[in-house]
């Protein structure tokens, strides 16, 4: 069963008096509880399909649909709970709020959702990966990597259906990558998300179900990897 699907997408920025396609005529469909990477070389569109996908941006052609929705044409407060409920976002950046300390940047979006087993969610991620003794940290007193991995937890706290990760390793050692990496495989496995993900990585790519391979705003090749 696909729990997203993306139909003909097309992306064009208009710079001056010159259209500059980043994706062109870009489908494919993504299975519940699957692992894809998606990989092309700096400029190809990968980070603006992921963009796409999760409804951050808005294709200028073709559409978008999450668990059979066509979220495409979708405002700003049709798409927030959908963000909050059924998607989760890692990025090479990490967008904590300065002024919050781990605990309250983790259990912000199922305070959102008005759970109120928001905080304890928070503590057990926070926890689980190893940073039970920065709760009360702020981001700028963190590491890379630390600050990575509190990102990591407040994009799952409220379990998404889909994650989509952004080169989620990229600034990080190989531990503090391998850290990572093995954490969004547990929650895939434990919960049957779906996790779609950008990288460089032949390493990572190969440990996916399937990967996609985009040059020039195209798929140029796609691979399956494990049975």
């Amino acid at each position: 069963m696909s729990i997203l699907e993306a139909k003909h997408l097309t992306k064009t920025y208009t710079i001056g008096d010159r259209d500059i396609d980043v994706l062109h005529d870009v489908s494919l469909s993504v299975r519940e509880g699957e692992f894809l990477v998606v990989q092309g070389n700096s400029g190809s569109g990968k980070t603006t399909l992921l963009s796409l996908l999760s409804g951050l941006d808005k294709p200028t052609g073709g559409r978008v649909l999450i668990e059979g929705r066509d979220i495409t044409d979708l405002g700003e407060d049709e798409l927030a709970p959908l963000r909050n409920e059924i998607i989760g976002f890692v990025f090479q950046s990490f967008h904590l709020v300065p002024s919050l300390t781990v605990l309250e940047n983790v259990s912000f979006p199922a305070e959102l959702k008005r759970d109120p087993l928001a905080v304890e969610k928070a503590r057990a991620l926070i926890e689980r990966v190893g940073m039970g003794d920065r709760m009360r940290s702020f981001p700028h007193q963190l590491s890379g990597g630390e600050r990575q991995r509190a990102a990591i937890c407040r994009a799952l706290v409220n379990r998404p259906r889909i994650i989509f990760a952004d080169e989620p390793t990229g600034n990080l050692d190989s531990t503090n990558g391998k850290a990572i990496l093995e954490l969004l495989l547990d929650l895939r496995r434990e919960h049957g998300t779906t996790l779609i993900l950008v990288t460089h990585s032949p390493q990572i790519a190969r440990m996916a179900d399937r990967s996609i391979h985009l040059r020039d705003g195209r798929v140029n090749g796609e691979g399956i990897h494990a049975p």
